[in-house]
């Protein structure tokens, strides 16, 4: 599907190739990501930078910072506001640092499939285009990361207070997972950086998070974690975006084929991932202790999900909360 993807990408782009510019004409754009480039996600980004140098001719190269190496996502916005970075793709919680309202969409037990996400961020994709525009990003396209669910090392986690005496992850920007472990009570979560989940799952400071299959495969997770929950506790979501003063450096066709071009990768990831993240979790059941809810259990996580999500309207501007039926 993948491969499907970048050959789409690429056949796009070879219609508008020609002779290579001198190059002085060059110009270089450096976007980032928590992905590996190997990745479903790295290998389409790596055909819409593909894409891009073939359709200006080789006047704009896109290079790509891999793995989080240039920084956890709240530095990636501040560097892409600084001039630093061009863009990024970036998760709910990177970009609620632009517009926190964003980061509503991945309430927990906000949404029970990925249909009713996808009605309920469409109809809220102009309200938030033009927060970030007014912020000075432009939305290439949104994008999904994959169905959250609660992994752990040695032990399952059933109901909300199997967590107590535990060590889930958190990223430490995430301002929902806290209310979430608030309202189970005597659960001890470590706020820590994407990048550094690893390393303390592997010093077993941290044994459990929630997470979708992909992202926790990709990111090797996995690898330390040995229980599933099938429940699927939140939609993850995500976004490119671009910095509009970037954009207006280019001439008016460069700057069109730099937004359509990721656009197009975005809505082809879109389609992509949730497969992708579908065969991710059928691969991990094969390899741990699994766990199927039962409706008790369900409704055990969907009321401290609602009790979390009330604790969060006051930490969280405007009413999207409510507008999603969140709480």
């Amino acid at each position: 599907m993948v491969r499907k993807v970048a050959a789409a990408l690429l056949a796009a782009a070879c219609v508008m190739v020609g002779n290579p510019p001198s190059a002085e004409a060059k110009t270089t754009l450096k976007f980032a990501t928590l992905a590996p480039p190997r990745s479903p996600w790295g290998k389409v980004f790596k055909a819409v930078a593909k894409a891009v140098d073939q359709k200006t001719k080789g006047e704009i190269e896109v290079v790509w910072l891999w793995n989080g190496t240039a920084g956890p996502e709240r530095a990636v916005v501040g560097k892409i506001k600084s001039g630093q970075l061009a863009g990024a793709a970036i998760t709910a919680t990177g970009l609620s640092d632009v517009y926190k309202p964003v980061l509503a969409l991945s309430m927990p037990g906000a949404f029970d499939s990925w249909q009713a996400l996808d009605k309920e961020r469409d109809a809220l994709t102009p309200e938030f285009d033009k927060a970030f525009k007014e912020a000075g990003f432009h939305v290439s396209g949104w994008g999904d990361v994959g169905i959250g669910r609660v992994m752990a090392n040695g032990f399952q986690v059933k109901m909300p207070t199997d967590l107590r005496g535990k060590r889930p992850g958190t990223i430490a920007e995430d301002i929902i997972a806290p209310k979430v472990y608030e309202v189970i009570g005597g659960v001890s979560p470590v706020p820590t950086s994407v990048t550094e989940l690893l390393p303390k799952l592997n010093a077993k400071a941290i044994d459990t998070i929630n997470a979708p299959s992909l992202a926790a495969e990709q990111l090797q997770w996995t690898s330390r974690l040995d229980h599933i929950n099938t429940y699927g506790t939140y939609y993850a979501i995500g976004a490119s975006v671009i910095s509009q003063r970037e954009l207006d450096k280019l001439t008016p066709e460069q700057r069109e084929i730099m937004k359509e071009t990721a656009k197009q990768g975005s809505n082809m990831l879109r389609k992509t991932i949730r497969k992708e993240d579908d065969a991710a979790f059928e691969r991990l059941k094969k390899k741990m202790t699994v766990h199927d809810a039962t409706a008790a259990e369900k409704a055990a996580w969907k009321k401290v999900f609602t009790d979390a999500c009330k604790r969060l309207k006051g930490a969280m501007p405007g009413d999207v909360l409510t507008k999603i039926g969140a709480c």
